[in-house]
């Protein structure tokens, strides 16, 4: 079996981390959501410091999440990987 390269592990891990941001995000918005509920109906309750809680425990998440992504791209994440022909110029007799 082939060993992996780095390359191929970074890109599985920028793969992963951009499901797993998704997730947070909805965690986010799901206990933001709830947070705000129980704080209206029922404020300064156990139930909506628990949504709290947990709304910031899936925005640190989150955080880490993105900045662990931001990393991975490193500069020049929006510059395409082969760009060899780039900058070739077609002359006549050559196409």
């Amino acid at each position: 079996m082939a060993a992996m390269t780095d390359h191929s592990k970074s890109l599985r891990a920028v793969r992963q981390l951009r499901r797993v941001r998704g997730f947070y995000a909805s965690g986010v918005l799901l206990w933001l959501t709830a947070a705000v509920w129980t704080g209206w109906m029922r404020p300064g309750s156990p139930q909506m410091w628990v949504s709290v809680l947990l709304l910031a425990l899936f925005a640190g998440l989150l955080v880490t999440a993105s900045l662990w992504l931001s990393r991975l791209r490193g500069p020049g994440a929006g510059v395409p990987a082969h760009h060899a022909a780039a900058g070739r110029k077609i002359t006549a007799g050559h196409a």
